[in-house]
């Protein structure tokens, strides 16, 4: 039997997320979650961590700035960074364009992302 070939348009599930994000989930599974993300100029994610979940966003289009255990990592096109479990992190895109990119969480996050209070 052949693999399906997945595209956005037959993913299993379009989302919104944030303040005009957008996701769309191609596998998930409770050990595999694999999505496609858009951030438009100016979104920003909550700075959270997961107990469980190893995480790798790799960027497809337009420049990420990450902020992890308090290090910020700048990422542009092709590149890509790992996220281990307890690491507290948070994805933003501060450029005047849409930053898209793929990730990958290994198990899967659901039920496994704590918020961190800002203050």
């Amino acid at each position: 039997m052949a693999a399906p070939v997945y595209s956005k348009d037959d993913c299993i599930q379009h989302y919104e997320w944030g303040n005009g994000c957008h996701g769309w989930t191609f596998v998930d599974t409770d050990e595999l979650s694999v999505k496609q993300e858009l951030m438009p100029p100016s979104a920003s994610e909550e700075l959270h961590y997961h107990a469980k979940a190893t995480q790798f966003f790799f960027i497809l289009k337009g420049s990420a700035i990450f902020y992890i255990d308090g290090q910020i990592k700048i990422l542009t096109e092709h590149q890509g960074i790992e996220i281990q479990p307890g690491q507290q992190h948070r994805i933003s895109n501060h450029s005047e364009a849409d930053l898209e990119f793929m990730l990958y969480s290994h198990p899967s996050t659901k039920h496994d992302r704590i918020n961190i209070e800002q203050n």
